[in-house]
């Protein structure tokens, strides 16, 4: 069995925001903050590149392997109900 923290299902619901579902049913949102885009991630301040976010293996993910722990996610989601990323 997968384990419940890898994410089933992901969109952009606003600019910089996006909504995740995990394997277990739990749901919440992710809030980048302009801290955030910088490094490897730089490029995903384009609002077009940000918004070719997708699921692989259970993981949100951008083009070039770029992509976020959804174990670190899904604890503070169940937490909170948010994951706010600022760097």
């Amino acid at each position: 069995m997968a384990a419940p923290w890898r994410i089933s299902d992901v969109r952009v619901i606003e600019e910089y925001t996006i909504s995740v579902r995990f394997l277990d049913g739990l749901e919440g949102i992710v809030r980048f903050k302009p801290g955030f885009f910088r490094g490897v991630f730089s490029h995903l301040v384009d609002p077009d590149q940000f918004r070719r976010v997708t699921v692989v293996n259970g993981a949100v993910t951008w083009p070039g392997e770029l992509d976020l722990a959804p174990d670190a996610m899904h604890q503070q989601i169940r937490q909170s109900g948010e994951w706010v990323l600022d760097n």
